[in-house]
This record gives structure tokens, sequence and C-alpha cells, in this order.
């Protein structure tokens, strides 16, 4: 009798890649060399009589097969995991691997304290986190969790809110020195706003207000104005520059030091959602599965 799943070691290597990027990163991941990688995927992908990757010399990239058998290989390997963890961790320690991707924001001010609790819980799990300002692909670039702000659109991944982050307006009490307070919203037109550029968009993000029971959009017009990194307008304000709009986690600390302070606060009340989204259709590992409880604030970040 054959085996039947003698070819294990390809999908492992065929996974390394799609995480790793290349050849050679995975040959290192996996201790080999890129033509051991090279041979391995093509050996699969004559199994499969399908091409799973496109290669040139200077990217790899997923095809629809590539991305489908990526996606179903890695619940298989999560099915495995767990039930090694159920015979050998009757009781014990969860292990394995989870792979998050935050926005600088929750990554810089919220997840420290929290990331901080799931590794004392949880020592024996590998935890890799991207922090950067770009919703990443969490199929095509393996990961397992991500967090993003806003209002989700409908794209068919699971999301669970974390929060409803508070906004307020702030400025360095220097700039409103030398440039007044202003005291209703008309006024910010003649003060200098530090809006933000969203990546997702390309257009400047609205500032959100609330007047009693109105809703407002408004949207700042600025000759200075920060992409990418949505911190610049903080560190900007707080240097005398301008007004900018935040999150209350993020300024708060500079409020109570009287690095800067809060402009128009009867225009404050309104928020941002934050969300931890996976795709749909996959099996969650028990270690992932305890990431999002941590992060949704069920387990006690004290700890």
């Amino acid at each position: 009798m054959s085996r039947r799943f003698d070819h294990l070691a390809d999908v492992e290597a065929f996974i390394a890649v799609v995480e790793q990027g290349s050849l050679t990163a995975a040959a290192v991941t996996l201790s080999t060399t890129p033509s051991v990688i090279s041979r391995a995927v093509t050996r699969l992908e004559t199994r499969l009589g399908a091409q799973l990757l496109r290669r040139t010399t200077r990217s790899l990239g997923l095809t629809d097969a590539g991305r489908l058998y990526l996606e179903q290989s890695r619940n298989a390997f999560d099915l495995i995991d767990d039930a090694e963890r159920a015979i050998q961790g009757q009781g014990g320690a969860l292990s394995g691997r989870v792979r998050l991707s935050v926005p600088t924001t929750y990554g810089h001010y919220r997840l420290p304290p929290l990331l901080r609790a799931y590794t004392r819980r949880h020592p024996m799990v590998d935890v890799e986190v991207n922090i950067a300002n770009r919703n990443v692909d969490l199929v095509a670039e393996g990961f397992d969790l991500a967090v993003r702000l806003g209002q989700l659109p409908d794209s068919g991944l699971v999301a669970r809110k974390l929060e409803d982050a508070a906004l307020c307006l702030v400025a360095s009490p220097d700039y409103l020195d030398r440039s007044g307070i202003p005291d209703h919203l008309e006024a910010l037109e003649q003060h200098v706003c530090l809006p933000f550029l969203m990546p997702s968009t390309g257009r400047l993000a609205p500032w959100l207000f609330r007047d009693e029971e109105r809703d407002i959009d408004w949207q700042p017009r600025s000759r200075l104005q920060v992409s990418d990194d949505v911190l610049g307008v903080v560190h900007l304000a707080e240097e005398g520059i301008g007004i900018c709009q935040s999150y209350d986690f993020i300024v708060r600390d500079r409020l109570q030091r009287g690095r800067l302070v809060e402009v128009l606060p009867l225009l404050r009340g309104r928020a941002r959602p934050f969300s931890v989204i996976h795709a749909p259709h996959r099996r969650l590992s028990a270690a992932t599965r305890a990431m999002i409880d941590t992060l949704a604030g069920h387990a006690d970040s004290r700890t």
C-alpha cells in the first residue's frame, strides 16, 4: 500500500515560500537550499496538475489555484497542530504560532499591554506582529488576524469589534498662544489644520464632531498633509505646527503633561471602531482564538 501523504514536506515548502516571500527566505526558514525548495514546489504542482505560483526573476505571486490550495493546506496543518496539542497538552499550555497585523495607532498604544498579558499566559506560542498602515491580504500573506480601523466594507471577512475609540481635537499651548483658540467650528478655517491622507482611498480623512445631537463630518483643508503614518499629525501638533484630530488614548498622556490642549471640547463625542478580522471558512487554532479573546478584553491584561 502506497503512502497517501508522502508529499507533506512539499506542501510545507510551498507554504513557507508564500509566507516568506521568496525561495531563498523559505530555504533559510526550513534549513535547506533554494533549489530543494524549488523542486518541492514543482513536484507539488505536478502532483496537483495546476500551477500554484507565478514566478518571475523579481517576484512570486499566487495563482487562483494557489490561493485556494494555500488556505486549505493551512487549515489542514492547523488541524494537525490541534490534534497534537490535544494529545500532548491535555490540561497543558497552548503552543503554535499567531501572525497578527495591526495599524501603527493600535500597535504602539493599545497592543503592548495586551501582548504582554498574552505572552505571559501562553509562553509557548510564537507571535509575529506586523505594525504598518496598510491592509494586508490575510490569505496571500499568511496572517491569522488583522486589526482594522473604521467601518469595514462587506468583504466577506469575519470581524469582531474591539472598541469604539473616542476622538478629540488638540493643539499645543504654543500654537494656541500664537494663533488664538478657536471657539466654534467655522473658526478652524482660519487655523493650520493637520489632516491625514488615507492610504486606502487617497483622500483626506474627515474630522468627526458632534454638535448636540447632530453628527458633523468636517473636511480639513491645509497646505500641509500627512500620509502613511497617522501618528505624524500628533507629533506635528505637539511641535506647535497646527491642530489635529486624534484618539483619546493616543493624546491622553500629552494632555495630562500639558504638551497638548484640547480644542473645541463641546464638539467631541464621535468615535471610530477598531475590529479584529480573520478569513472566513478557516479553522482558527486555539492560540489564535486566545489572541482574539485577549484583544477583545476577555483576558486580564494586567497579568
